[in-house]
């Protein structure tokens, strides 16, 4: 296992006096991968500051972001398992002294750790489990949990700023508008449910009446006739009893004959034998355990005989009795056949009824109706209005930045615009945001989708991307090459870009540029390694030579010279001012 100590680097960093920032923030301390895709087993500790990890084309850089995606929460399956392995393990250690984290964990009942473990795996079954300080969670408590620690920009993030959705969320995201925007949204959805809902009165008045008129029938048929629950159960057994009286009397009157009164009676005859039996026991001690079993079974059937007089006593054959069961079973059958439903759901028919009929009874009127609406349309005017208000003040702000980054990333008099075009109210606002670039002096901003070209796009989203990354308060931000496409000047200013993001933040990025490589606090080498013929990534933390080494690979190929050595440790002493 290759495991990377994250020591101080050869650099004279500047950040050390920003140490206290990072503590007070779950910054991504250790990332551990077991068997994950063609990595065997890897540990990377991790500092604060600006951190990139550079290789060649295919050593698998962009592994580290999979996983870190993966064990965030991102779904995936048996593709991610190393081939030979059961199942991948990826785990990743935070700091936890951020009073926001706890408090999720609190409400979430996840015991809350001095650090913060999130873990997950997948097997060969595609069979998922995640775990946050060792507690079974979901995946979608993951990701809501790394929605709070970490913020990834893939190389091809730029491309989601041709979409007006997201020009709006980045711009809502920026000036911190997340919960104004939420509350238009709702606002927009009460108008929109209360308009619906008059709409619906207006249209079903005629219907809703009908439905009344209904209903009030139906529960004065069945108030009239009163059913009870349990009742019709009650009147089927009443009815089959006196139905069979005379049988029941019959097989009664007979029991208590045979066993008692009858002349050749069972209780005599035994009574007389037992006594015999248990003179003859008392000669012979084995017959005592019979003579025990008959008395036992005297006393019984003298109880038996008394429980058939006493049933014989109760049972009443009264005509008048019979008609009534027998018009209370014919009512009930009558009704269950008129309102469709069996006899025993009468009862609670009438409850239903009921209760449908209040509701109707004193539907709101069409004026509070109309009221309400009006109510509600005045509510989400008021929060529109001043979401409007504070994205004109924030899309002026955006704007200025980006077009003072935009000189430093040659495109020298070029200008960003954030417009905001009215539109019919809508759960996202009265406005719709698009985002214009005019590339330079003397022409009008157009949509970025209409003009910006390949490289253009990379910059101004690199630069969007850093200014809107300042306003998160999201602690660890991620960068998967999002600065190809750029070189030369240009990239060192996208590397003081990060560099200087990096003195707020804790700054990952996967990059090919050594201008940008060299700013870099820390700075980690991943290699694609041939182990008994089988692929293998490896990472190591690059100190004094060996990131000189690296420097000049990216600056000079495969060939590495004594001048690409010198312009390597030139680039790493500029990174030290």
């Amino acid at each position: 296992m290759a495991r990377i100590a994250c020591e101080s680097c050869d650099l004279s960093c500047p950040l050390q006096s920003l140490a206290l920032v990072f503590t007070k923030t779950p910054m991504l301390r250790t990332l551990y991968l077991r068997d994950f895709v063609i990595v065997e087993q890897l540990a990377i500790e991790f500092s604060s500051g600006f951190t990139v990890f550079s290789g060649e084309t295919g050593a698998g850089k962009s592994i580290l972001i999979d996983a870190l995606n993966l064990v965030l929460g991102e779904r995936g399956g048996p593709e991610s398992i190393r081939e030979g392995a059961a199942k991948t393990e990826i785990s990743s250690q935070w700091d936890n002294d951020s009073e926001m984290i706890q408090a999720w964990l609190a409400g979430q009942e996840i015991e809350v750790q001095d650090e913060l473990i999130l873990r997950r795996t997948i097997d060969q079954t595609g069979r998922s489990r995640g775990f946050i300080n060792g507690t079974v969670v979901t995946l979608s408590q993951l990701r809501e949990l790394g929605s709070l620690l970490i913020d990834i920009h893939g190389q091809h993030a730029h491309q989601s700023l041709l979409q007006t959705d997201q020009q709006r969320i980045l711009l809502d995201r920026h000036g911190h508008l997340e919960t104004q925007a939420l509350t238009v949204t709702h606002a927009y959805q009460a108008w929109h449910h209360a308009a619906q809902l008059l709409n619906n009165y207006q249209m079903e008045f005629a219907t809703i009446n009908a439905e009344r008129e209904r209903l009030v029938w139906q529960v004065s048929e069945l108030e009239k006739l009163s059913p009870k629950a349990g009742e019709w159960d009650e009147v089927q057994q009443a009815h089959s009893r006196l139905s069979h009286a005379s049988n029941l009397i019959e097989v009664a009157q007979t029991g208590v004959d045979l066993l008692r009164d009858s002349e050749a009676a069972m209780n005599a005859q035994l009574a007389h034998y037992s006594q015999r039996l248990s003179r003859e026991a008392q000669i012979d001690q084995r017959l005592s355990p019979i003579a025990q079993m008959l008395e036992s079974a005297q006393i019984q059937l003298n109880e038996a005989a008394h429980d058939l007089t006493v049933y014989l006593e109760k049972i009443d054959l009264d005509p008048t009795q019979m008609q009534q069961i027998d018009f209370r079973v014919e009512a009930l059958h009558s009704a269950s056949r008129k309102f469709r439903c069996a006899p025993e759901a009468l009862p609670q028919l009438l409850l239903d009824s009921q209760t449908k009929l209040d509701q109707l009874a004193h539907p709101m009127d069409e004026a509070d109706l109309t009221q309400e609406v009006a109510r509600l349309k005045a509510d989400y005017d008021q929060h529109a209005s001043a979401l409007s208000l504070a994205r004109k003040t924030l899309a002026m702000d955006l704007a200025h930045k980006v077009t003072d980054s935009m000189q430093t990333l040659n495109m020298q008099g070029g200008a960003f615009e954030v417009a905001l075009l009215p539109i019919a109210a809508s759960a996202q606002g009265n406005e719709r945001i698009e985002f214009r670039v005019a590339g330079h002096a003397g022409v009008a901003p157009k949509s970025l989708a209409r003009v910006a070209s390949g490289g253009e796009l990379a910059r101004i989203a690199l630069a969007i991307t850093v200014i809107a990354a300042q306003a998160t308060a999201t602690p660890t931000l991620v960068f998967d090459e999002v600065d190809s496409g750029i070189g030369g000047a240009v990239a060192e200013v996208v590397g003081r870009l990060l560099q200087q993001l990096g003195q707020s933040r804790q700054v990952l990025c996967v990059t090919h540029l050594p201008q940008v490589a060299s700013l870099a606090k820390q700075h980690f080498l991943v290699r694609k390694e041939q182990v008994k013929g089988a692929p293998k990534t490896e990472i190591y933390a690059l100190q004094n030579e060996t990131r000189v080494q690296e420097i000049a690979r990216m600056l000079g190929g495969v060939e590495i010279t004594a001048t690409t050595r010198q312009h390597a440790e030139e680039w790493l002493q500029r990174g030290r001012t």
